[in-house]
């Protein structure tokens, strides 16, 4: 079966007494890029007229930036930005979600060396008291926050107006707003220059923020060194990407690692195009998804598992869709939550038809604070799940940690630590200077460990019932969303110190499934149990909405499972003790 030329990796793996596993490749990570800018300057200069970010204008049409064009409109912000008075200590905060704008700020503020912060709009928009937004606002101290739409994101520039901190939109300026569009034009690039001269591998790019389901989001120093050289890492395992500049649809939040790091600079690394996707996974903003995939066939594609299942809808009913989806991709990848078996076997179905070949359906593990990409599958499976093999460069060590294995990590691409805060940034690595994830970790295959591994929840979520067994939260939720079939998106596991298990679930519609359904599937669920902490004998659904502002979800639309149990005691309640709206397995 032909497919994407992909790495060959060779693995040394060390076990030791302590049952600890040591695994990395044996061949040294190549590097081509000191910085991100860098890729700007090469491919404006080698292939100045190839588009590079499009959008959709006010008309429903694509507006296409070449690099040539991209660079010319990024020297002329830097040089503004410059002329500002912004350095190291007052970087540039961006409000809004992804568009050109957007782009063109954040690399601008790369060129000039000034860090860039894009937050989640969520906590401008969503979210009902600003705190995390003024927490963020108050650790940073920018010089200069961007929003695409002063009338917009009002409230939330009135809640972190300060003093010496500039506001640009690009469009409806309140009084004292900068236009975008006068820092594109008549600035002296000079200084933006001599500023790009200076840059090294060790200058700090950006600032991404942890999700803050505990606490104050923590700011996560992402140097260039740490940006390029997980660029080498991809560029190492995709190797196709040499082959043909990669064309992604993308709306992943560039406020997160996976779209803002991972394919946004994927993209720039090897000279593709981007086109900025302004859909959502939700019933509503995927249709904007598929009037955008129905345009452009990309070649490489990224989205959450959610996502996926409502593109199979559409590919079922809409063979113009699938065809154009299909036709020219190289791999898709989906992470952020395990993807359901139909899914997984209704895509391979799908590119069969269309291209005669299954497309390369793939997962990885990594995080903020790795860059992210740190472990990779390209093995084709028979099932969605396994994350696959550290990325070259990258040591894995797996401690065992209450029956499981903790995945640990060293690389050129972890963070050097969070902005402003030693004691976290010595609390995430161990004695040896590892990464510690949180992860756990289990082989595929525990007699060849280059067959890659499967995630096996996270430590800090698993419990004990009163019977001293342990509850493997992570794998146990995935495998009942799985077995829900798309009745529900997520699901919380209760019953820390209980006799029994219990889900709080969440819907993945605005119309929750009838009683008779839930109920079926309950009782088919608990039927394949195996035992006492693989079985749920209660479910509830959520009585109300999970809320950013406690932490009980992320703007992606993952939950939190300590935030919902603490933050629900009523709820929690009612499900263990047979309460109204609890579902019973029989």
């Amino acid at each position: 079966m032909t497919g994407p030329r992909l790495w060959q990796p060779h693995f040394d793996v060390t076990h030791c007494p302590d049952g600890t596993i040591v695994m990395a490749q044996t061949a040294p990570l190549t590097r081509l890029a000191p910085h991100m800018p860098e890729r700007l300057v090469h491919w404006a200069s080698s292939v100045p007229d190839r588009a590079y970010l499009a959008a959709r204008d006010a008309d429903g049409d694509w507006l296409r930036l070449t690099y040539a064009q991209v660079l010319a409109h990024v020297r002329q912000i830097a040089g503004y930005i410059l002329a500002m008075g912004l350095d190291s200590d007052h970087p540039v905060l961006v409000l809004s979600g992804n568009d050109l704008d957007h782009a063109l700020v954040g690399l601008a503020a790369q060129y000039a060396g000034v860090p860039y912060a894009p937050v989640s709009p969520a906590y401008s928009l969503v979210s009902t008291d600003h705190g995390k937004l003024r927490d963020i606002a108050a650790l940073l101290d920018p010089g200069l926050i961007f929003a695409a739409d002063g009338a917009v994101f009002d409230t939330a520039l009135s809640a972190i107006a300060a003093p010496g901190r500039a506001v640009a939109v690009s469009r409806n300026a309140r009084p004292g707003d900068l236009l975008l569009d006068t820092m594109k034009t008549g600035q002296d690039t000079v200084i933006a220059d001599a500023a790009y001269d200076r840059l090294t591998p060790q200058t700090v790019g950006k600032y991404l923020f942890t999700s803050g389901s505990t606490g104050s989001p923590k700011a996560v120093i992402n140097t260039q060194e740490m940006m390029t050289s997980n660029q080498d890492m991809i560029a190492d395992c995709f190797a196709f990407l040499t082959d043909t500049p990669p064309v992604v649809v993308e709306w992943a939040p560039w406020s997160h690692t996976a779209g803002g790091n991972k394919v946004f600079n994927m993209v720039l690394y090897h000279g593709g195009t981007f086109y900025i996707d302004e859909g959502k996974p939700t019933p509503a903003g995927i249709m904007a998804s598929i009037r955008n995939l129905s345009d452009i066939a990309p070649t490489w594609h990224f989205n959450v598992p959610v996502a996926y299942e409502m593109l199979v809808h559409a590919f079922e009913t809409d063979p113009a869709l699938c065809h154009t989806f299909f036709s020219r991709l190289d791999m898709a990848m989906y992470a952020g939550a395990g993807m359901a078996q139909h899914t997984w076997d209704a895509l391979l179905r799908l590119s069969r038809a269309v291209t005669g070949r299954e497309v390369l359906l793939t997962s990885a593990l990594g995080a903020t604070e790795t860059g992210p990409f740190a472990l990779m599958g390209t093995d084709r499976q028979p099932h969605a799940g396994n994350v696959g093999v550290p990325a070259r460069g990258v040591t894995l060590k797996l401690v065992p940690n209450g029956g499981k294995l903790e995945a640990r990590l060293k690389s050129p691409s972890i963070t050097p630590g969070y902005f402003k805060d030693p004691v976290k940034s010595a609390e995430m690595l161990d004695a040896e200077g590892f990464y510690c994830f949180g992860d756990a970790l289990r082989p595929a295959d525990p007699d060849d460990l280059t067959k890659g591994f499967l995630f096996d929840g996270r430590t800090a979520e698993n419990f004990k019932l009163n019977t001293g067994t342990w509850v493997a939260v992570g794998a146990l939720r995935a495998a009942l969303v799985d077995h829900f079939g798309g009745l529900i998106r997520d699901a919380v596991i209760v019953g820390e110190n209980q006799a029994e298990l219990g889900a709080i679930l969440l819907p993945a519609t605005a119309h929750p499934p009838s009683a008779t359904d839930l109920q079926d599937r309950l009782n088919s669920f608990a039927a394949t149990a195996k035992g006492s902490a693989t079985r749920i004998g209660r479910i509830v659904l959520f009585d109300s909405p999970p809320d950013l502002d406690q932490g009980e979800v992320t703007d992606k639309g993952s939950l939190n499972q300590r935030a919902v149990i603490a933050n629900r005691p009523a709820l929690v309640a009612t499900l263990m003790g047979g309460g109204a709206g609890v579902l019973v397995a029989r």
